[in-house]
């Protein structure tokens, strides 16, 4: 099982009073912004990540937002390539650039074929459609953002893996030559990932591709539904799947006692505290036209949601069934967040490990108005007593990764690499 870290990395202001993570509705005005602030944070940031690569953890998930204090991360793949000179075994997951935003996925290709070789192998390229507020930041028509999306990937796949020149002429690309001077270092591409929120079509899609699906931050029952759509669908495209083949997000924070963890963990969902302004925390919803404009969704994408979790799936947050605007004690409730000690929160992560048996789990921690000391006392911990208890557990429950066994096909990964290097050999 592979263990990763990930925060959301959300705007932290004292003097402004924006903090934490509760707003997503791109209706803050960026005269607020403070660029020293903004310094601060980002440094912060990537030490934190340094440091959970020092607590043990083997993997590091990064992730970007547009235009709102939720996430400060604009650009996921600077950090990205900051930590890939930075880190020395940990994988970087990008989950993940936002395809249809891209007007030249030839260019993302470079990128992260270059981020790939500066980190010697370590990227996983995670691709997303993004959300409505993505499309509207950056003026993408959303009629189109899974033609885009799907396009862009399979331009980008077939640049890592054919060689040029060739010319790409597709419906939203055009390119008369394609021939990057820069190609991953993993062979023949890097991992693909694709994080998800409950959306029946992304789960059809990626088992279609035998690409790792991770759920983020859904409750417990949708995400187990979705999980055996996916084995559903695999076993339609021709292979089994299992563990290796999905990932779970879920919130967790360790503190020395009961009561302190308790107070922490409920920094998770501060967020702007101006009940005027829709989607914020003190409102608990995010506006469903913003989070979900029309053409977003096919109408076979919307209707299969209605089929799987009812008619308030429909649209906007609702459709997620996500966590971060539900009220702090129903999270603890549904383990979608999970405090205390080490020794209180392993029964609650033993029993998420064994209802979902995913082969990934990313903790997501130090986020909302969480200082940076209360992160690190957390992954201290988490470092000491969680992660070599996780680890052991994985291998009881026989939970593997991607990383451990080749999506698809069941090999295992070292005698996946010996078949191909046996294939490469000349007759």
């Amino acid at each position: 099982m592979l263990i990763g870290h990930f925060t959301e990395q959300p705007w932290q202001d004292d003097k402004s009073g924006l903090m934490g993570a509760g707003n997503s509705t791109l209706e803050i005005s960026n005269r607020l912004y403070d660029p020293k602030v903004g310094s601060k944070l980002y440094n912060r940031y990537i030490d934190e990540k340094l440091a959970a690569e020092e607590h043990g953890f083997e993997a590091l998930m990064l992730n970007e937002h547009h235009s709102t204090p939720f996430c400060i991360q604009g650009v996921t793949n600077v950090e990205a390539l900051i930590l890939a000179r930075q880190t020395k075994k940990v994988k970087i997951v990008i989950n993940g650039n936002i395809l249809p935003l891209w007007d030249d996925p030839l260019w993302l290709a470079e990128i992260l074929a270059m981020g790939d070789m500066i980190s010697e192998g370590r990227i996983v390229s995670g691709f997303v459609r993004g959300g409505g507020t993505e499309s509207i930041s950056h003026n993408a028509n959303p009629t189109v953002n899974r033609e885009r999306y799907n396009e862009a990937h399979d331009m980008i796949i077939k640049t890592w893996t054919v060689p040029g020149p060739f010319r790409w002429e597709g419906k939203h690309y055009q390119y008369r030559y394609v021939n990057p001077w820069a190609m991953p270092y993993q062979q023949p591409h890097p991992m693909v990932m694709v994080p998800g929120v409950v959306s029946p079509e992304t789960a059809k899609w990626t088992a279609q591709h035998h690409y790792p699906y991770v759920l983020l931050a859904t409750l417990l029952e949708p995400t187990k539904k979705m999980f055996d759509l996916y084995f559903q669908t695999a076993e339609e495209s021709g292979y089994k799947a299992s563990t290796q083949n999905i990932g779970y997000l879920f919130k967790v924070h360790l503190e020395d006692t009961e009561e302190k963890a308790f107070e922490v963990g409920r920094k998770y969902i501060a967020g702007v505290a101006n009940p005027f302004i829709a989607g914020n925390a003190a409102e608990g919803r995010a506006r469903p036209w913003i989070q979900s404009p029309p053409g977003l969704s096919s109408r076979a994408a919307v209707a299969s949601r209605v089929q799987f979790f009812g008619a308030g799936a429909a649209s906007g947050a609702d459709s997620r069934a996500a966590t971060i605007a539900r009220p702090y004690e129903d999270q603890v409730k549904t383990m979608t967040i999970i405090t205390g000690t080490p020794a209180s929160v392993k029964p609650k992560i033993k029993h998420v490990l064994e209802y979902l048996r995913p082969g990934t789990i990313f903790l997501w921690d130090g986020d909302g108005s969480m200082s940076h000391e209360d992160q690190m006392r957390s992954m201290r911990l988490m470092g000491q007593e969680l992660i070599p208890w996780a680890k052991e557990l994985g291998k009881e429950l026989d939970l593997k990764s991607p990383f451990d066994v080749n999506d698809g096909t069941g090999y295992d990964q070292a005698a996946w690499k010996r078949h191909q290097a046996e294939a490469k050999k000349p007759a």
